[in-house]
């Protein structure tokens, strides 16, 4: 991968992965914009690092720290990155496995924005508000 901010984009999924959520939030600048889209208790716009950190607290308390965000493919051009994830968890003794894509914006080395699009929003929305 060639592409710098692809390379970023890369290492924040595989902090993640690797539960380092530290690092991941290097990644981001101070005013990081992070959509979800739907109508589950994780839909919605978080703002800032610490708005990052309310939505990743949420994900891991609603999947019991199953949750999965692989980072399949990675497609970049200018300060546009687009990942396509397979983004798995579990919940209530149900597993749930979907395909993503994830849309970045990255400035001047940070990442400033991050949109999420679900294959099945009602399917997502449903797992998530079980």
């Amino acid at each position: 991968m060639t592409h710098s901010n692809a390379e970023l984009i890369s290492r924040g999924y595989r902090a993640f992965a690797a539960g380092d959520i530290p690092a991941v939030l290097e990644l981001f600048d101070a005013g990081i914009t992070w959509h979800v889209p739907g109508r589950s208790p994780l839909s919605g716009d978080y703002y800032g690092p610490d708005g990052v950190m309310k939505f990743f607290g949420l994900c891991q308390e609603l999947s019991g720290g199953t949750l999965k965000v692989p980072a399949d493919e990675i497609l970049a051009d200018g300060e546009r990155v687009v990942v396509l994830s397979t983004v798995s968890a579990e919940r209530h003794g149900q597993s749930w496995s979907a395909q993503e894509v994830h849309i970045w914006r990255v400035v001047d080395g940070k990442a400033v924005e991050f949109r999420e699009f679900q294959a099945d929003q009602e399917a997502e929305d449903a797992f998530w508000s079980s």
